[in-house]
C-alpha cells in the first residue's frame, strides 16, 4: 500500500474565484495546490471582453500570497452577442484561454448565457479557425427535461451535433456527471474531453436528501445515480488521456447556500487534492493519479506540464467547517468537520 505519492503540481481546469473579498478568502487553497488554473467568467456581470479578462486576471494577481507562483487561465464568458474578433485578439495576445458555453440559465449567474447554440454558430466557425478552445456547461435547460436527464439530452441534441459540425474546435466538457457523458467523450473525435470533479466521484444523488434536506451536497450539474458515480470512477482511474482534473471549486456565503431557494455549488478547494487521491487509492489506482491530475489537462491545452512537484502522504487531518470571508458569510467547506485520508505538502 502505497502512503507516500509524489506527482507533477496538478492544474485545475475548472475553478470559480469569485471576486471581492470572496476572491481573497478562497483563492488561497487553490494557489497552495495548483500551478494553474482555468478561471470561471461567470461573475456579475460576466467577463464577456478581453479588457474585462484582463482586469480580473489584475485582481486575481493582486489577491495572491506573496511570493506565489500561481497562475490564472482566464476565459471569456459567451453570449448571443459575443465579438468573436475580441476573442480571437485576446487570445493571440495570451489574455484569453479559451471561452465558456453557459446555456441560459442553467447554473449560477448564467442568465446572460446563450439562448440558442446556433446563434453563435458563426463565432465557433472563427473560434474554430484560430484554434482558441470552447469550455461546455453541458445540459439543456428546458424545465420539461427532467433535471436528473438534462445533461444526456444536451449530448445528444446539442453537443454531439456541434463537434460534428466544428470537426477541428477543440471542446471541454465540464464537471461530467453520467455514464453517457463518459461514453461520449471516449467515443468521440480527437480534440474531446472531460473535466470531473472529486465530489461527483465521492456522492450520488442521495447525499442531498439524507436524513432532509442537504443544501452543501447541491450543485450543478447535479449529482446522479450511483451507476453514474461508479461509470465516472472508472473513467478517470482507466489511464484514458480524454479525463482530467476539475474542481468545480464554486464558493457561495452559507446564508445564500441555507436559504430558501439555496445556490447551487460547493467549496471543495481545501480538500480537491486529498478527495482525489482518497478515490483513487480505494480504487487501486494511485499509479494513475498524476496523469490525471497533472498531465492529461495540460496536454488537452497545448501547455507543458508543470515542472514543481507535490507529495501527498496517507496523513489523516480534520476539515474545519467553514472559511470565514471578511464582512460577509462563512463559506462551508465540503468535508468540514470531518477527517480526511491525506495530506498535501506545498509544491517545491
Amino acid at each position: 500500500m502505497t502512503d507516500t505519492l509524489t506527482i507533477r503540481q496538478p492544474d485545475d481546469w475548472h475553478v470559480h474565484l469569485r471576486d471581492g473579498e470572496m476572491l481573497r478568502a478562497v483563492l488561497p487553497a487553490t494557489a497552495a495546490h495548483f500551478g494553474r488554473a482555468i478561471i470561471m467568467p461567470n461573475l456579475v456581470p460576466p467577463v464577456v471582453t478581453t479588457a474585462q479578462a484582463a482586469a480580473y486576471r489584475e485582481r486575481i494577481l493582486s489577491a495572491l500570497p506573496p511570493g506565489s507562483p500561481f497562475q490564472p487561465l482566464m476565459t471569456l464568458y459567451l453570449t448571443d452577442d459575443t465579438d468573436a474578433d475580441d476573442i480571437i485578439a485576446g487570445h493571440r495576445d495570451g489574455v484569453v484561454t479559451a471561452v465558456k458555453l453557459y446555456p441560459q440559465n442553467a447554473t449560477t449567474n448564467s442568465h446572460f448565457g446563450v439562448s440558442d447554440v446556433a446563434r453563435i454558430h458563426p463565432v465557433l466557425e472563427k473560434l474554430e479557425k484560430a484554434g482558441v478552445p470552447l469550455l461546455i456547461h453541458g445540459e439543456v435547460t428546458d424545465q420539461h427535461v427532467d433535471i436528473f436527464d438534462r445533461e444526456a439530452v444536451f449530448l445528444e441534441t446539442v453537443l454531439d451535433p456541434l463537434v460534428r459540425r466544428f470537426a477541428g474546435l477543440r471542446v471541454t466538457l465540464e464537471h461530467v456527471t453520467t455514464r453517457e457523458g463518459v461514453d461520449f467523450v471516449l467515443a468521440a473525435r480527437e480534440g474531446v474531453g472531460a473535466t470531473v470533479t472529486p465530489h461527483h466521484l465521492m456522492f450520488n444523488r442521495n447525499a442531498i436528501f439524507k436524513g432532509g434536506i442537504r443544501p452543501h451536497y447541491y450543485c450543478l450539474p447535479i449529482a446522479k445515480r450511483e451507476e453514474h458515480r461508479l461509470a465516472l470512477r472508472r473513467a478517470v482511474t482507466s489511464g484514458s488521456s480524454r479525463f482530467f482534473l476539475g474542481t468545480d471549486t464554486a464558493p457561495h456565503g452559507r446564508e445564500a447556500k441555507e436559504s430558501a431557494c439555496g445556490c447551487a455549488g460547493l467549496y471543495v478547494a481545501p480538500v480537491a487534492l486529498a478527495t482525489y487521491a482518497q478515490v483513487f487509492a480505494e480504487e487501486n489506482a494511485l499509479d494513475r493519479l498524476e496523469a490525471f491530475a497533472s498531465l492529461n489537462g495540460p496536454r488537452h491545452y497545448g501547455l507543458p506540464a508543470n515542472d514543481r512537484f507535490v507529495t501527498l502522504r496517507r496523513v489523516s487531518r480534520f476539515v474545519v467547517e467553514d472559511q470565514p470571508v471578511e464582512g460577509g458569510d462563512p463559506v462551508h467547506i465540503y468535508r468540514g468537520g470531518e477527517n480526511v485520508d491525506w495530506t498535501v505538502e506545498p509544491a517545491s
